[in-house]
């Protein structure tokens, strides 16, 4: 059954921008759980524009769900998630300069490099995901560098739902089944909404995981995050 972890980066964004301790990260994120999210995502980026370093070494012992720490694996990136020892760490091939992630990891060009982080991270015993586009050969590059899921890249996916949902889907389907064939498990992950997320948890029988934090943030400024997360859950859960 799909599990939906929910990223509390926008939390953080809106903190920093007044430089104070309002809204509270963690205490918005123990109120997430209470309200039914059954997974808490980060990203730290080296500049801390959002989540901190500090803030997610805090949320440690705040998180009673599945952590899960994403980013691109530089050296200062790797010395947290392997001194936090989260559930899981999904690696992302996102740009310094990047605004937010665009794109998934070319899994055959970086293979010696995904292999060994990989190798790193599941030595302590995390689970590893990788962030990739819903290309087939990508699905083969991961299972070849050892990652036990794939996240995959839903922004192309969204921007299509609504002229051809079932042509939006066709690519996500044909990835999905291919890590099924492999024994890698599937992740999800970006613009997914109330709006898209039902359609794409049907036809995606294998999806573990979404990660969902933009839409769902500012869904609850109408709605509210207590009423929002059920929402997601029932839409989810099959």
């Amino acid at each position: 059954m799909t599990i939906l972890s929910v990223n509390v980066n926008k939390i953080a964004t809106l903190r920093n921008s007044r430089g104070s301790n309002v809204p509270n990260l963690l205490k918005v994120t123990e109120d997430i759980q209470d309200f039914g999210a059954e997974g808490i995502t980060i990203h730290p980026r080296p500049d801390e524009r959002h989540i901190k370093y500090s803030d997610a070494r805090m949320l440690k012992n705040i998180v009673k769900s599945e952590f899960n720490i994403e980013g691109n694996p530089i050296p200062k990136f790797m010395d947290l998630v392997l001194e936090i020892k989260p559930d899981q760490v999904t690696l992302v091939p996102d740009k310094i300069e990047s605004l937010t992630s665009n794109q998934g990891w070319d899994t055959i060009e970086n293979h010696d490099f995904l292999k060994s982080t990989i190798k790193k991270i599941k030595n302590k015993g995390i689970r590893t995901s990788i962030f990739v586009n819903p290309e087939i050969n990508m699905i083969k590059g991961a299972h070849l560098v050892g990652a036990d899921r794939i996240e995959l890249y839903t922004e192309p996916y969204a921007a299509k739902y609504e002229k051809n949902r079932d042509l939006a889907i066709k690519p996500y389907i044909e990835a999905s089944e291919k890590a099924y064939d492999l024994g890698i498990g599937v992740n999800a992950g970006h613009d997914l909404s109330l709006e898209n997320i039902e359609f794409f948890s049907k036809k995606i029988s294998n999806l573990l995981e979404v990660s969902i934090g933009h839409a769902l943030i500012c869904e609850s400024l109408y709605l509210g995050l207590e009423n929002v997360i059920p929402m997601y859950l029932g839409k989810i859960k099959k």
